[in-house]
């Protein structure tokens, strides 16, 4: 039988508090409206999951399709600018 041995916890482990660091929070601060068309999108998908969509249902659809893509593209846009630098 082998036993099993445990690796001794790093400091960084232990000044873990639990809590998100400021850091992280701005980045789901920048994230939150990609992640709001992301759940419409949902929403609207799991309402015709039990019935057959209608015109408007299927509206809706690709509303908050072309919404998540305006989000992903506005959210890496974003991201790049802050990567270069700014504006060139």
């Amino acid at each position: 039988m082998q036993s099993i041995i445990t690796l001794p916890a790093t400091s960084r482990a232990l000044a873990f508090d639990g809590e998100p660091s400021d850091a992280e929070l701005d980045v789901v601060a920048l994230e939150m409206p990609l992640i709001l068309a992301e759940v419409d999108l949902l929403d609207a998908e799991i309402m015709t999951l039990d019935r057959p969509a209608t015109v408007l249902d299927e509206r809706r659809i690709r509303r908050a399709r072309h919404r998540v893509l305006a989000e992903r593209r506005d959210l890496t846009n974003r991201a790049g600018l802050a990567q270069s630098g700014g504006a060139a």
